[in-house]
């Protein structure tokens, strides 16, 4: 009972990370055309997910943890990447919102992945590990989404608030590639749908929305 009493204080901010990590993650990109594609094409799937959780993780905690430290050297510094982490936030929402209302806008990469999937050569696991982890650490966008925002956003929380937004957005990463691998093994090109990820997109432009306006406020509310 005591360690529960001690954890439920911590519970906004592992939702607040959660909530964050889904809403940069859900958005469809470089890292999960790629799961997508190896999941259609039936190759390494378990292997590209596991690095791709793996590679998150380690990203989130640099940017939680290494951001928290340049952040902690001034209040001026700590509110500029907090704000600029909002900005990004606004920016991407409002990306993610034009794609809801046009959807044939950046569906050209899901079409590829579905349709390259047929005939696809066998790869290796070395060649597969290879790929996995390219697309998380040399993906600027993969940087950018976990050692920047999410660093940044960590912020918003203190300490030991920062560390359990961090788990929550390590969890966010778990939940999403997770079910993607999942979602792709079952369902199979029905994935390629665009209604599918016209839908999400409505949901990651609310999100980021909702995060980038609770950082803000954070900012102009009085202590």
């Amino acid at each position: 009972m005591p360690a529960i009493t001690t954890l439920l204080p911590l519970a906004p901010a592992f939702n607040a990370g959660l909530t964050l990590c889904l809403s940069l993650i859900m958005a469809l990109g470089a890292q999960n055309t790629h799961v997508i594609r190896m999941g259609l094409q039936g190759q390494h799937v378990l292997l590209t997910v596991v690095l791709c959780i793996a590679s998150d993780i380690v990203l989130i905690a640099l940017g939680v943890f290494g951001v928290a430290q340049v952040g902690g050297m001034s209040p001026t510094v700590k509110a500029l990447m907090i704000g600029g982490g909002a900005v990004f936030l606004l920016v991407y929402g409002a990306q993610a919102f034009a794609r809801f209302r046009k959807p044939e806008v950046g569906r050209g990469s899901l079409t590829t992945a579905a349709s390259s999937a047929n005939g696809a050569k066998p790869i290796s696991r070395r060649q597969a590990s290879l790929a996995a982890l390219a697309f998380a650490w040399l993906n600027p966008h993969a940087w950018l989404d976990t050692a920047v925002l999410i660093g940044s956003a960590s912020l918003a929380w203190g300490t030991p608030g920062n560390a359990a937004f961090g788990a929550g957005a390590a969890a966010g990463s778990v939940l999403w590639f997770g079910g993607l691998g999942l979602a792709v093994f079952w369902l199979g090109q029905r994935l390629s749908k665009p209604s599918i990820w016209r839908a999400l997109d409505g949901l990651v432009a609310l999100m980021m929305w909702a995060t980038a306006l609770f950082l803000l406020w954070g900012l102009v509310a009085p202590q």
